[in-house]
């Protein structure tokens, strides 16, 4: 691809997180004139960023108008910013291309690109196969929408980059063409950003857009409304599947992992995984079939497969008190997480759930806790609204803070039993993120006695 370069022309990064000021350093590095431009003010970007802007940086508060899009020659639009808040029909009738940060990485970036996506367990994935392809590859990069942006690797010469993407990222791409993309499932979720989950569901999609017969789909076989959608992709489809043998693709049999191509059948012990539950031999068929159409050896995927301990706040153990398991699931931020988390669970379940409403509708959790739940505990900005959904599928409790919630699972709670805190809502109604909100909830465990 012919690198694009903006040196002398005037350049907008909407958006000054962590990605936007990446995006904007590695413009004016290329001797763009950047102006970065944020809703808050600079000394909250700035406390935010935990640094100053750069010098050679301009920065200006509020999203850019039609004038000055008008005399830019390029606009990097931040996961962050809605696309509506942009002046569009400006940007368009002038002809200045619009970018997100995964963009501008993947014009830049010196390598194939293993990319992916779904509403639950990407970062899973991203991480196991980033994993798999660092022992097989003298260079990769691993990060994206998980950990450090795609743009960081801008120039770097990498035999792959294995990159996590959202739906925010997806919205603003034009030439993104990952070599193997995967598509791990697709609920409700973002619905404070999406005016329907279908809206939602085709950003997701756009992962496939610009690829072709050469390139690897890999999908879940599993899921509907992905299995719906495969008509409109291109590169050759390798499903996986929990529930049944596929003629191709990833499957499980019995208690071995399975994948089977034209070139012949490969095994991998499903015994060797020391994450939990479904969901997560889901991750491991899924990350196999990425991985190999990456032409990362056996040996490789096997290794990793046993050594890796699984991500935190992802249905992690805390501790046991008075017989009763507490798992910290912070980053069920979606209905499908939770149901996927409830999922790995024999034994009944006092689940604390709640945080900020984004809109979704938490009614389809009903029958998995009819059938699992003990009891529920909602908490946070959304819990009115859950406990009128919920009513009646378990008996419910309302807590004002996550340390009176996890006292009240405590109460609920009887030995054999399992506290799960799967929130179905995203932290910023109380926490600054997931990862905040995993800790307190740690630490209120960690304080209850016995």
């Amino acid at each position: 691809m012919t690198v694009e370069t903006f040196s002398e022309k005037p350049v907008i990064v909407a958006g000054a997180g962590r990605s936007g000021l990446l995006a904007a350093r590695l413009l004016a590095g290329e001797g763009a004139r950047v102006t970065l431009r944020d809703d808050r003010p600079r000394a909250d970007v700035e406390a935010s960023l935990g640094e100053p802007i750069p010098a050679g940086i301009a920065f200006l508060r509020g999203m850019p108008g039609e004038g000055e899009v008008r005399r830019s020659a390029l606009l990097v639009v931040s996961p962050g910013v809605p696309r509506e808040k942009l002046p569009l029909s400006a940007l368009s009738a002038a002809g200045v291309p619009v970018w997100g940060e995964l963009e501008l990485g993947f014009r830049r970036f010196q390598g194939k690109v293993a990319a992916i996506t779904g509403t639950n367990g990407k970062s899973t994935v991203t991480t196991l196969v980033g994993g798999m392809a660092s022992g097989s590859f003298p260079k990769v990069f691993v990060g994206g929408n998980l950990g450090t942006p795609f743009v960081a690797a801008a120039g770097a010469t990498c035999e792959w980059g294995v990159v996590e993407v959202s739906s925010f990222q997806l919205e603003s791409i034009t030439s993104f063409r990952p070599r193997v993309a995967a598509l791990l499932n697709l609920t409700e979720d973002h619905r404070d950003r999406y005016a329907t989950k279908e809206a939602y569901f085709e950003a997701k999609m756009a992962i496939f857009r610009n690829q072709g017969p050469s390139d690897t789909a890999v999908v879940h076989a599993d899921d509907p409304e992905v299995t719906a959608r495969l008509g409109s992709i291109r590169a050759r489809l390798l499903p996986f599947s929990v529930s049944r043998a596929l003629e191709e693709g990833a499957f499980l049999s019995g208690g071995e992992m399975v994948l089977r191509r034209p070139s012949g059948e490969e095994r991998y012990p499903r015994a060797v995984l020391k994450i939990p539950g479904l969901q997560n031999v889901e991750n491991a068929l899924a990350a196999i079939a990425v991985a190999r159409s990456m032409e990362i050896s056996p040996q490789e995927v096997l290794a990793e497969l046993a050594r890796f301990p699984g991500l935190p706040h992802r249905v992690e153990f805390v501790r046991s008190v008075a017989g009763v398991s507490y798992f910290n699931d912070s980053k069920g931020t979606n209905v499908g997480a939770v149901l996927a988390a409830l999922d790995g669970f024999p034994e009944p379940v006092v689940l604390i759930a709640g945080g900020k409403d984004k809109g979704v509708d938490f009614r389809p959790l009903r029958p998995a806790l009819g059938r699992k739940a003990r009891a529920v505990v909602l908490l946070g900005e959304a819990r009115d609204r859950m406990a009128r959904e919920l009513a009646g599928a378990a008996p419910i409790t309302v807590s004002g803070t996550l340390a009176q919630a996890v006292r009240a699972a405590a109460e609920a709670a009887r030995t054999g039993d399992a506290v799960v805190f799967s929130p179905a809502c995203s932290s910023f109604d109380m926490f600054r993120n997931f990862e905040e909100r995993g800790e307190a909830f740690r630490k209120a465990v960690e304080e209850l006695p016995g």
